[in-house]
C-alpha cells in the first residue's frame, strides 16, 4: 500500500508546477513536535502563548493547593484546598485539550489543502 501512495504522490508531483510541488511538499504529515511548533505560527499565536502562560500559572496554583492541603489540619481547610486543587487541575486539563484540538484542526486543514491541490492537479490533467 505504501508504494501505491508513493506512486500517487509522484504522479501528482509530475503534474504540478515547481512552485506547486514545493507547496505540496510543505503539506507532508508532521510529527508531534512539528505540530506543537505549528501552534505558535499564524494569526492565533498570541492566544496560544497566553494560554500556555495560564497553564503554567494554573499548574503552579495547583501545586500550591496540594502542598497546603497536606499542611492543613482542620476539615474545612482540607475541603477548601482540595476543591482548589481540583479546580486548577481541571483548568490545566481544559487548556491542554484546547491545544490538542488546535493541533488536530491544523492537521485537518493541511490535509484539505493537499486534497484541493490534488483535485486541481487532476482537473487540469483531464481538461488537457
Amino acid at each position: 500500500m505504501k508504494t501505491n501512495m508513493e506512486d500517487i504522490d509522484q504522479l501528482i508531483k509530475e503534474t504540478l508546477t515547481e512552485e506547486e510541488s514545493k507547496f505540496y511538499d510543505s503539506l507532508e504529515e508532521q510529527n508531534v513536535l512539528g505540530m506543537i511548533e505549528g501552534l505558535f505560527q499564524g494569526k492565533n499565536k498570541w492566544m496560544l502563548i497566553l494560554m500556555n502562560l495560564m497553564t503554567l500559572v494554573f499548574f503552579g496554583l495547583f501545586v500550591y493547593c496540594v502542598v497546603s492541603f497536606f499542611d492543613a489540619t482542620e476539615t474545612n481547610e482540607l475541603i477548601k484546598w482540595g476543591i482548589g486543587s481540583l479546580v486548577f487541575l481541571l483548568g490545566v486539563s481544559m487548556l491542554k485539550i484546547f491545544a490538542w484540538m488546535q493541533m488536530d484542526k491544523n492537521a485537518i486543514l493541511r490535509e484539505m489543502k493537499r486534497l484541493e491541490l490534488q483535485v486541481s492537479s487532476l482537473s487540469g490533467k483531464i481538461s488537457e
